[in-house]
């Protein structure tokens, strides 16, 4: 399995699109609200030199935003497994 990190923050409309997402495709991942948790935010910026909310990392991979291709590509996910 994947190890999936989710970086949110309250009113966040792309985090929860991207919420929603990973729920429509059985994603399991951690969810780690920058706002609650100052931990997290630090891990955000000083290991994943971001400042944005959505930031997914899978395995070690930062993607900042919704990047569908992307996010399918490291999640084996495709185009014809949602036609099924």
């Amino acid at each position: 399995m994947k190890n999936v990190k989710l970086y949110t923050q309250p009113a966040c409309p792309p985090c929860e699109f991207v919420k929603n997402y990973f729920q429509m495709h059985g994603v399991k991942y951690e969810l780690l609200n920058i706002k609650e948790n100052q931990a997290a935010r630090n891990e955000l910026i000083n290991e994943h030199g971001s400042m944005s909310t959505p930031t997914i990392v899978i395995d070690g991979e930062v993607i900042i935003g919704f990047e569908q291709e992307r996010i399918d590509e490291l999640l084996d996910l495709s185009s014809s497994k949602m036609k099924d």
